[in-house]
């Protein structure tokens, strides 16, 4: 038998969690750099990272006081991310490391990459531990700290939900819950959390109609490919507000806004990568299903989890917007567009989001949503329904995408269902969408366009 793998000392880890950091604050994503990591250095790095990105702002904010002249960037990502890492722990959660044992590493990360900034990351980090109480008071006032989120992030939320937007901001801070979707070719999803408990794992089956009996939550998160039957493919991981589209879109379940869709039915699924929707949909029901992606190799990804739940579709590289380059001119009876967007609704799932995207960046996505919708409709059949949906709380990307493209249309031409949810907020009581879900299920929206 082998001997255990040791784990990675601390100072190593935060060495590549300053990089990770300083990256993302340099625009690039944590679904680019993560995978670069050394295979045993990236759970530790993913876990310390999240934390961090998760308290940047307040970070950032005691930095500039504790040090007002911005030390050079390697550096300041060291700070930054050890200051994080010694923020008091929210009620309920325990700090990740002794204050005296991370104040060390973070020396010791600084000592080897760069050494003649060690005594200056020693001060900063002994003197906040001192005054930490007093420091955190204080910063709390700053709104990018009090909130971890860009300034021009939370003014738009204000703008969107003024009964709700710091709701909706704490509800960012939260960790999210792993949530699967239980294969229903397999079995149910209370079968399935049966066979959890006789293996010691604990799990509850939500109970939303609209879920369809198959979103199973975990009490702990576990790693994917420990999941029991994941590699035979009886579950996948999907957030439960995500989960709401295949049965929306086929028409599945009282309240959905659609008749069922016929066996055979001809579907699109516009920006399928990585397949988490088109695997659901074909999980629901026999179907004739494209899959489009304008990326081939995000493509292989929704190849690689048919393959695994054993399913078939006919696989597309192509732009949704320029259908004349891959359509073979037959209509399709369904067409589901999860539109590219802000990603607002899952900044607590994706940490790096909130500081990756600029205000700028929510107008150019709402430009490009248009052009999807305008690009997609005429491939509808009359009498057709496409389901648009995005991952963002953001109402540009939402109700008022909506609102444009049928004030564009023109009357007659289309039909909203008014049963589709539209904004699904992450709230303990989510009025604008009638849930009530615990746990709080990501931010999305869904509409349902009818072509009449």
């Amino acid at each position: 038998m082998s001997a255990p793998t040791a784990s990675p000392p601390l100072a190593r880890l935060l060495e590549h969690t300053a990089d990770v950091v300083q990256a993302v604050r340099g625009g690039r994503s944590l679904a680019d750099l993560l995978p670069a990591l050394p295979a045993p250095l990236r759970p530790g790095v993913q876990a310390l990272a999240f934390d961090v990105l998760r308290r940047l702002g307040a970070a950032l904010e005691v930095r500039a006081r504790l040090a007002p002249k911005t030390p050079p960037p390697a550096v300041d990502a060291l700070l930054v991310s050890a200051l994080a890492l010694l923020w008091p722990p929210a009620p309920g959660q325990a700090a990740p490391y002794a204050e005296h044992t991370l104040v060390d590493q973070a020396v010791s990360a600084a000592r080897a990459r760069v050494p003649a900034a060690a005594g200056f990351v020693n001060a900063v980090l002994r003197r906040f531990v001192r005054e930490r109480d007093a420091l955190v008071s204080v910063a709390s006032h700053a709104p990018v700290a009090a909130w971890n989120h860009p300034s021009w992030w939370i003014e738009k939320l204000r703008r969107d939900w003024p009964q709700s937007w710091q709701a909706l901001l704490r509800a960012a801070a939260e960790r999210p819950p792993m949530t699967l979707r239980v294969n229903r070719r397999r079995r149910g999803g209370a079968d399935y959390v049966r066979h959890l408990a006789s293996l010691g794992i604990a799990a509850q089956c939500l109970s939303e109609p609209a879920l369809q009996g198959q979103a199973v939550v975990l009490a702990e998160p576990r790693p994917v490919p420990q999941l029991p039957g994941f590699a035979d493919g009886e579950v996948s991981v999907q957030d439960a507000a995500a989960q709401r589209a295949a049965p929306l879109l086929l028409g599945l379940g009282a309240g959905t806004g659609a008749p069922a869709l016929r066996p055979g039915a001809r579907v699109l699924d516009a920006c399928a990568a990585p397949g988490g929707k088109t695997a659901h949909l074909l999980e629901c029901a026999e179907l004739d299903l494209w899959a489009l992606d304008v990326d081939a190799r995000r493509l292989a990804r929704v190849r690689d989890n048919l393959e695994r739940l054993r399913l078939k579709a006919t696989l597309k590289v192509g732009d949704a917007r320029q259908p004349s380059a891959w359509w073979d001119g037959r209509p399709f009876d369904a067409i589901l567009l999860d539109a590219p967007c802000s990603a607002s609704g899952i900044s607590r799932r994706h940490p790096d989001v909130r500081w990756l995207r600029r205000a700028d960046d929510v107008h150019r996505l709402a430009q490009l949503q248009s052009q999807l919708l305008e690009a997609l409709w005429p491939l509808l059949a009359p009498g057709g329904r496409l389901l648009y949906a995005t991952c963002s709380i953001f109402r540009d990307e939402g109700q008022h995408r909506v609102d444009a493209f049928l004030q564009r249309l023109g009357a007659g031409a289309a039909r909203s269902d008014p049963r589709a949810p539209g904004h699904l907020l992450p709230l303990a009581d989510n009025s604008a969408a009638g849930v009530r879900a615990e746990p709080l299920p990501d931010g999305f929206f869904y509409a349902l366009i009818e072509k009449t």
